[in-house]
Formats: C-alpha cells, structure tokens, sequence
C-alpha cells in the first residue's frame, strides 16, 4: 500500500475514532461498510478496534500527560502529543518487552486519544490532527509493511 494511501486511511481512521457513533456515515463522509463498494477498508471497523485497544486505560498515568497536552500551544500540539505517547510506552517497556515499540506507539495513542476525547473535549480538534500526524509520521511504514490498517486490527 501506497504511503499516500495510509496517510489517507489514517486520517479517516482518526476522524472516526473521535467522532460520536455514526456521525461521520450520516455526514456522507464514507460509507458505513468502507471506503468504496470494491475496497474492504473499513476505518469505522478499525476506529472501533482501536477504541477496544484503548479503553483500560490508567488515569493515574495519563493525567499528567494531558496536562501538558493542555498547557501546549496549538502549533505544539503535534510535539506535546508524540512526547506523551513516548512516555507511556516507556512506563510499559519493564511491563512487556515481548510487545513491539510500534504496538506500544498505536496502543498510548489510542489511549491518550480515548482520554483527550472523553475528559479534554476542548482539545478534540487539535489533538485528532496531532493523532493523525503522529499516526502517519511514526506508524505510517510499519503500518504498510504490515499490509495496511485492516491487516494492523486483525493483529
């Protein structure tokens, strides 16, 4: 897969995964059983997969992250998110060695998303596109090597 593609796929992905249920489909946005009638790419299916990975989450650990998300600029936003996503995966490394950094990338992103969206609805905005950045900037060539986003949910 392209890296445009991911790029675009990831995008979609993110947009899903912050807005409300169904949301995105009734604006016509995508279709509700992916991308187009051929393509088996499903970004509400991968959004919801990631909300799966994300939801136990430690507000313990992720609290003091959000409140530099919060005190950063919004030109800043894009570091402050990468910063805090390094930071939980290394608070998990002694925990699971066995798990791959690029695992450990997509799990404390989806993880400080989920809160952003939930505690933080003031910052939705901003940090969906940093998500996105993040996701594609990082993640981007790990995902395509894997074969793509549907291959990286079904792992």
């Amino acid at each position: 897969m392209a890296p445009r593609d991911i790029d675009y796929q990831t995008r979609l992905i993110v947009s899903c995964f912050f807005e409300e249920d169904g949301s995105i489909e009734d604006r016509g946005l995508i279709e509700p059983d992916g991308v187009g009638d051929d393509d088996p790419f499903d970004p509400v299916l991968i959004a919801d997969k990631l909300r799966e990975l994300g939801d136990d989450y430690d507000e313990k650990v992720i609290q003091p992250l959000i409140n530099k998300v919060q005190k950063a600029a919004k030109d800043q936003m894009a570091t402050a998110f990468g910063d805090c996503v390094d930071s939980l995966c290394k608070s998990w490394m002694a925990d699971g060695p066995e798990v791959t950094q690029e695992k450990q990338l997509l799990k404390a992103s989806v993880m400080l998303g989920l809160y952003v969206k939930k505690k933080c609805p003031d910052l939705r905005g901003a940090v969906q596109d940093a998500m996105a950045n993040f996701l594609t900037t990082r993640l981007g060539s790990w995902v395509s090597q894997q074969g793509g986003w549907d291959e990286v949910a079904s792992q």
